[in-house]
Order: C-alpha cells, then structure tokens, then sequence
C-alpha cells in the first residue's frame, strides 16, 4: 500500500480574492442553527470526506491524509474543555454524557482524502492515487488492515489531480471523478473523467468532459452528479448529471477514448467561443449541466463543492429529496430542485445558507436531518476566514416563507411555495423581475454572463390555495439561465420570501 503525506495548494477552481467573512444571517439562523463543533487539541482537521456510520459515528477524512472517528456528533455541545489526553471534550460537570464529543484517529499517512463510503465493515477512501479500503480487526478503534481496491488512473504530481470518490450506488458501484492536470490538459490517463469501481476491483470508464471536479452525490432516484468549477470551457460553476457514455464539456481528456473501448468513439471537439446550445446540437455525447450556480459576489458561489441529498423525510425542513450544495470559497450551502424535460436534468438554484466558519468540502446528511460540513480555506482562501472546521447544521422546526420548487412551462415557470402567499402582492408583475442569460462556452477561462434578454411578464395567476403562482413570460429562451426576483412577493402572513431569487438553467422547453 502507498502512504503519502505530501500537503499541497487546494483549488478548485480559479485563484480570486475573497472577501470578507459573512457572518450567519439572523433570518437564517431562525428557521436553521449552525454549531462549529470542537476538534482535537493541536490536529489540523481539515475535513474533507465525511461519512456515517451504523453505529452513529461520524468518520472524517481529512486534507492531510488522516481519518478520524467522532463520537457523540449528533448531539454534542460547543461549552466546556478540550482533554489533550483523552481526546474527548468534556462537557461542564453535570451534562448528559452525549454531549461530550470524543475523537479517535482511525488512520493517518494517506494524501487528500476526497471521498468516504462505509460498507460490510470496510471504510473506503478515495485519495489522489487510489482508491483503498481499512478495516479495525483489533476492535482497538485504529485501522489494523489496508487494502488497495484500485489505483490505476494516472497521478503526474500535479497540484490540480485530485479525485472525490463517492458513496455506494444501487449497483455496489463506488465512482471517481478525476480532476484534470492543471485547468486546460490531461497529462496521465482518465484525468478529466469519471471512473466506476465494480465490487470485483475492476475500472469502468463512464463519463468523459470533467475539469475540476469538487464533488460527487444522488439523488433521490439514485441518479449521480457531480459538481464542476469555474474554468476553460465553464462559464460558471455546474451541477453536472452524470450519464454514462457521456461527454461532461471540456475535451481536455478526451485522448483517453483510446484506453475505453466502451464508450465508442471521440466525440467531435466542441467550437471555441460558442454556446452551449449550440453545441449540443452538433455533439450528441454533450450533456449539458442541469443547473448553472451562478458565479460571483453576491450570487451563488465561486466553488462548488459536495452534492448532498435531504432524504430525512421532513427532520431537515420542507426540503425533501432536494439537494444542497456547499461552496468553497463562499463559506455557504445552496438549495438545488431538479426536474426532467424532454429526457434531460434541468433545474433550479436557490441560495439557502451563509456563515460557515471555514470552506466547505466534506459534507454528509443523515436520515435524522443533522446535515454535517468539515472545511478548509488552504491554498483558496474562504469567506469564513479559518483555516478549518466541523460544522453541523439543524432545522429548528420553524418553515421559512420560501420559494419551494421552480418548474418549467412552455410559456414560463410555475412557482410553488412552503406556505400560502399573499394573492395581491403575487399578482403584481412590479413585485417580480426576470432576466435571461448565458455564458460563453469557451477555451478561455470562465465568462461574462452574455446574451442578455428581458422578457415581460405577460400574465399572473395564482392559485386558489396561495402555496403556487404561474408566470407567463412573453418569450423563454432556450439554453439559457432564468434569473427569477419576488422581491414584492409576501406570504398570507406577510413576510418576505427569505431567499427571494432562483436562477433556473433552461436546457429544454416542455412541448406541454
């Protein structure tokens, strides 16, 4: 078994600044409470792999190659004092032993640890060179067994060459997504794809067109994506559908067809300087992605990172089977609801939460509605101004006034709501703005935002119950991102929708 520890820059997508840290929204923090939970006494841990485990416990996987076992996560307190010895925040005298969280090193000396998945007692790790299994024979709480299950995609030393692994599929199937070497090339074999490992060890090429990929989740249907960054043919951050056989938009490591037999024929390069529309109509392995998150100060993010899934059935909120995506450089979460149209992902982004302590990479949701983020801000830089952290995130059983799905119409969009709005404010057109706009799909690194259009709100209804609204544009725009203001908008109760914006990514227009 290899073991390294080299400890390198982490971009996952362009070198920007980063400005101040934004602290956690009052508005926010009503309906959804942050707690920066204690780490171990003099350990950098900078999580960013986490998975659960059967028995409660959370397993870390860290920047530096560590793995740590936390106890008592789910109901752990921030009072009380760190034990160096023992590893274990020891709660006030007094608090119920549930509170006190305690830490275990389960293993160290690997290299980026970008992926968790816990099966048959095997925890698997997805580094920069291998995908490796460990197991605690010994019942002491410290790996004792390692194994390789597989290692053959290419590692040249790189900076860029990270690889996120996933969680189990329905098939037993573990996937790797491979960043590419540097932004714009593929030095060693499958950097820029996605890779399936069989449960027999053996290695699948499934998707080609990935750049910098910052992570991989389902959803409810098991269907997986991943998220990608800001770069040369990404006009902006993406969550990406992965379909097999297909091509994800940069051809940097497409000369890897030749080792995949499986997946027929190159596709034809895309045309520098075009749109994304355009192209897919000439490149039918060119998926394209099912929600753009906008990218910029003040929009949805800079750095895409964990795909996570709500499947606590209502203990997260009213957001089941939507997935939320953190942000790296952003140091917040965004809400993401998906829809099919005409055979193809597309879907809606809404900005959730703010005000997380460091960047956020690792990230996992249990069916108890305790959402779990470990970050780092090393080599990027993140809004929440520290250089680690373990965060976990909880509903407070309020409902937040809320825009709850965006679905496209052949003529615009249904709107749908976590409660009753109020029916004259949701049907002034000056309560509402929309806006149109694309990116250019290009070499170049990132975009401006191009092609802008302004279509008028031609017609309002809302329906009899309050809980949706219709909005009758006089044009919609194929391939391009719906940029959708409710800043008039108030519930039966009056209050403002908390997050008054949705950008929805329109790859295809219903027939009906």
């Amino acid at each position: 078994m290899k073991a390294h520890r080299l400890l390198l820059p982490f971009l996952l997508g362009s070198v920007a600044s980063v400005s101040l840290a934004d602290a956690p929204d009052p508005a926010e923090m009503e309906y959804y409470r942050i707690t920066t939970l204690p780490t171990p006494a003099g350990a950098t841990l900078e999580a960013s792999s986490i998975e659960l485990l059967p028995d409660g416990r959370v397993a870390l996987g860290t920047r530096r190659g560590e793995v740590w076992i936390a106890s008592n996560a789910q109901n752990s307190t921030t009072e009380g004092v760190w034990n160096k010895t023992t590893l274990t925040f020891e709660a006030p005298t007094g608090t119920a032993p549930d509170t006190q969280i305690r830490y275990q090193r389960f293993a160290e000396g690997q290299h980026e640890i970008l992926g968790l998945a816990y099966k048959d007692n095997w925890l698997y790790a997805t580094n920069r060179y291998e995908l490796l299994r460990m197991k605690d024979e010994a019942g002491k709480g410290t790996a004792t067994r390692f194994e390789t299950v597989f290692d053959k995609w290419g590692v040249s030393g790189d900076y860029h060459e990270y690889s996120f692994g996933s969680r189990f599929d329905k098939n037993g199937d573990l996937w790797v997504i491979c960043c590419l070497t540097g932004s714009f090339s593929s030095k060693t074999p499958f950097r820029g794809w996605a890779l399936r490992i069989k449960p027999d060890g053996t290695m699948v090429p499934t998707c080609s067109g990935l750049r910098s990929p910052g992570g991989i989740g389902f959803d409810a249907d098991d269907e997986v994506y991943y998220t990608d960054n800001q770069g040369p043919w990404h006009g902006a951050c993406t969550l990406q559908h992965l379909v097999p056989g297909s091509f994800q938009g940069h051809p940097g490591g497409n000369e890897w067809y030749k080792l995949a037999p499986n997946m027929g024929p190159r596709p034809q390069d895309p045309l520098d300087k075009s749109r994304m529309v355009t192209e897919r109509e000439k490149i039918k392995e060119l998926v394209p992605p099912a929600v753009y998150m906008v990218y910029g100060p003040g929009k949805i993010g800079n750095s895409s990172t964990a795909v996570i899934l709500d499947q606590s059935e209502g203990k997260f909120g009213p957001f089941q089977k939507q997935l939320f995506i953190p942000d790296q450089s952003h140091s917040n979460v965004s809400r993401v609801y998906l829809e099919t149209v005409n055979g193809v992902k597309q879907g809606v982004v809404f900005p959730f939460l703010k005000g997380l302590k460091s960047g956020p990479i690792g990230a996992r949701m249990g069916k108890d509605g305790k959402f779990f983020v470990g970050g780092s801000d090393r080599g990027w830089g993140a809004k929440g101004g520290h250089p680690f952290a373990f965060e976990r995130v909880e509903w407070t059983g309020k409902v937040p006034f809320e825009i709850h799905e965006v679905h496209a119409k052949p003529d615009g969009f249904e709107l749908t709501f976590t409660q009753p709005v109020d029916a004259a404010t949701a049907s002034n057109a000056a309560n509402y703005s929309v806006r149109e706009f694309t990116y250019i799909y290009q070499e170049k690194y990132g975009s401006p935002e191009v092609d802008e259009i302004i279509p008028k709100i031609e017609k309002i209804d809302v329906a009899a119950d309050g809980k949706s609204v219709r909005l009758k544009l006089d044009t919609l725009t194929k391939g391009h991102v719906h940029e959708l203001h409710l800043d008039g908008v108030r519930s039966k109760e009056g209050k403002p929708v908390l997050h008054p914006v949705a950008y929805y990514t329109l790859n295809e227009i219903p027939a009906k």
